[in-house]
């Protein structure tokens, strides 16, 4: 009886860990139809991560009288209850993930808006991610990115080379200083069947067909999750890199690409970019990553294009 105890009370401990501590209360004028709670929890969460925030105090609100802001500083980096760490795989973020509102079959649509500040800086060659269709046990199906050229959309249903796709949505001089309405329909199915439509502004941007997971479970995310941070680092300090290969020497073929890479703003491969980081960082006068910050609103999801509440 005395174990059972133990055991009863551990398993509320923690399932108050992963559930209660975590789900955020999102108003209805910013969102409907998922319930969310925090990436990556507890100390690693900052206070100004996400913030539901008010017209009324001078922050850009598409409808209604709220909205929510996301801030990511140098350093936001934490580590899920597993094994996961962003810190240890160069990554840093502030999402909210409805991980417990997954989806399994069937068709859906969902909208939200999103508003870039006028002085928003696009930091390629690392990835900032807007937003991600995720799958439980897999990998993302769909990513709104921050690429070279913009805003776009990155398919990757599977991990394989040649399901990766990625398209281009608003460039980047186009998103500064403005509301940009996302409405999506998808049938989420592993048959050909399946479809991921996007339309901004009332225009379709995209149009796939086919299978739209391939794992059981697809959830959505979204906030401000940056990958390779060493990218950025390693690209600002280009010229330092040359003089730390010079000076050290055994530089593998791997990296000579890289650098090759990253002096045309190239994606210059993760694991390389950190090791030329850890190997040259010494040399480094500039180490600032730009804080970034945006916005959402609307951010509805229903199995009709009316309960999405789409903006006209």
């Amino acid at each position: 009886m005395k174990k059972f105890l133990v055991i009863l009370f551990l398993s509320l401990l923690l399932s108050g860990n992963s559930f209660a501590a975590k789900i955020v209360k999102l108003t209805k004028d910013v969102s409907s139809g998922s319930k969310f709670y925090k990436s990556l929890t507890g100390k690693y969460y900052k206070k100004y991560g996400y913030q539901i925030v008010n017209k009324d105090d001078g922050h850009p609100v598409r409808a209604g009288n709220q909205s929510i802001r996301f801030e990511v500083r140098q350093g936001d980096c934490g580590r899920d209850p597993g094994s996961w760490s962003d810190c240890k795989n160069d990554r840093e973020r502030h999402e909210l993930s409805g991980g417990q509102s997954h989806m399994t079959k069937g068709e859906y649509w969902f909208s939200w808006s999103i508003y870039f500040p006028k002085d928003h800086k696009n930091l390629y060659p690392l990835s900032n991610a807007f937003g991600q269709f995720h799958q439980k046990e897999g990998n993302p199906i769909f990513m709104f990115k921050e690429l070279k050229d913009g805003y776009s959309i990155v398919r990757t249903i599977t991990d394989k080379d040649e399901d990766y796709n990625q398209r281009n949505l608003l460039s980047n001089e186009e998103v500064l200083g403005k509301w940009f309405d996302v409405l999506i329909n998808a049938k989420w199915t592993k048959k050909k069947d399946g479809f991921f439509k996007i339309w901004i502004n009332n225009e379709l941007k995209y149009d796939y067909v086919g299978p739209t997971k391939s794992k059981s479970k697809v959830y959505q995310k979204f906030g401000v999750y940056r990958t390779g941070i060493t990218r950025y680092l390693n690209y600002i300090n280009v010229d330092k890199i040359e003089k730390c290969f010079d000076e050290k020497g055994k530089i593998s073929a791997k990296e000579y690409k890289a650098l090759q890479r990253l002096q045309k703003k190239k994606y210059p491969g993760h694991k390389t970019s950190i090791n030329i980081y850890k190997k040259c960082k010494s040399y480094y006068e500039l180490d600032k990553v730009p804080t970034t910050v945006i916005y959402f609103d609307e951010v509805r999801r229903g199995k009709t294009k009316d309960k999405v509440g789409v903006i006209n």
